[in-house]
């Protein structure tokens, strides 16, 4: 599958060329580039006319369009590669390509979506969004604006779930702010249209001995409890334990982008994901499916293995 995945192949090797880069301008504009091939809703090569061209991509310049040109007709890019072996970055750009793995682009997502034999949830089955971070965190939208969207999908409710007070890296919410989220969650309830509701969520922190940074008493007063690990993501040792005893905690409902993983950069939590979603299954908690572009985790793979294990399974964003 992710062979064939034309646009997810351009978008790594710009990916690389970036890394590889002299100046944060050259890198940015680079990067810019490669997230301009990943978003595409279309492959590259069906996007080529009669001449074997392709049309003006915004955000791609005639560097980046060189690189595309070399992979469109051979797989892969000399110019890349050179470019790589001259900064003496080989071993460090092998290593970023071993955590593009499962990765897929837009057009790629697409069109496994509109296959015929595609037996998943359709747009129309989704009934609410139970992970949305809001300005009362590191999100960028407020409540209403989020419930707007939400009932623009035709959602039944939303769960907001900003990061609790132990995440100040991500403006954590205190427990005297959450109180006041609290409030303006039930205003919102309060002349939002019938059948619409806003849930207060929380995403708690997973330390790493696998406990929470919310009391009992604290995760009492939450509508929703979702769990994620935030830190030893970059570690080589498995983490098992850490997940199986998150996951056991009474008061966590979702187990959130369970790895933290991100493309090229880091592969995130490393752990026994079979013995994790066995028994998350037992003990009731949902696998979020993170599908940030640059995350997708879990990725196709394990998604897979965690449906395998009859687990409830949510899509987000």
């Amino acid at each position: 599958m992710e062979g064939d995945d034309i646009n997810a192949v351009v978008g790594g090797y710009l990916r690389d060329l970036a890394f590889v880069q002299p100046t944060r301008q050259q890198m940015f504009g680079y990067k810019r580039a490669a997230s301009a091939i990943l978003a595409l809703e279309v492959p590259l090569r069906q996007m080529l006319n009669d001449e074997c061209r392709l049309p003006r991509i915004a955000g791609i310049g005639p560097a980046s369009s060189r690189v595309i040109r070399e992979i469109l007709d051979t797989g892969q890019s000399p110019t890349v590669e050179r470019a790589v072996d001259e900064a003496g970055q080989r071993a460090e750009i092998e290593r970023r390509r071993g955590l593009r793995d499962h990765f897929l682009s837009r057009a790629e997502t697409i069109r496994i979506l509109g296959e015929a034999s595609y037996a998943g949830p359709s747009r129309d089955d989704y009934r609410g969004d139970l992970q949305m971070h809001s300005e009362w965190s590191d999100g960028s939208n407020s409540i209403a604006e989020l419930a707007g969207a939400c009932q623009a999908r035709g959602y039944a409710y939303a769960a907001i779930t900003d990061h609790s007070h132990g995440l100040k890296i991500a403006g954590g919410m205190s427990m005297a702010e959450a109180a006041e989220q609290c409030r303006a969650i039930d205003e919102v309830n309060r002349t939002t249209v019938t059948g619409f509701r806003v849930l207060q969520g929380v995403e708690a922190n997973i330390g790493i001995e696998g406990q929470l940074d919310l009391s009992a008493d604290e995760a009492a007063t939450f509508d929703l409890v979702l769990a994620a690990p935030h830190s030893q993501l970059r570690k080589p040792f498995d983490q098992t334990a850490r997940m199986l005893a998150a996951v056991q905690n009474p008061w966590v409902r979702i187990l959130a982008h369970p790895r933290g993983r991100m493309a090229g950069s880091r592969a995130g939590v490393i752990a026994d994901w079979d013995a994790v979603f066995a028994t998350a299954a037992a003990t009731g908690v949902a696998i979020e499916l993170d599908g940030d572009p640059s995350r997708q985790d879990l990725d196709h793979t394990m998604a897979k293995s965690c449906h395998r294990g009859e687990l409830p399974v949510r899509v987000g964003q």
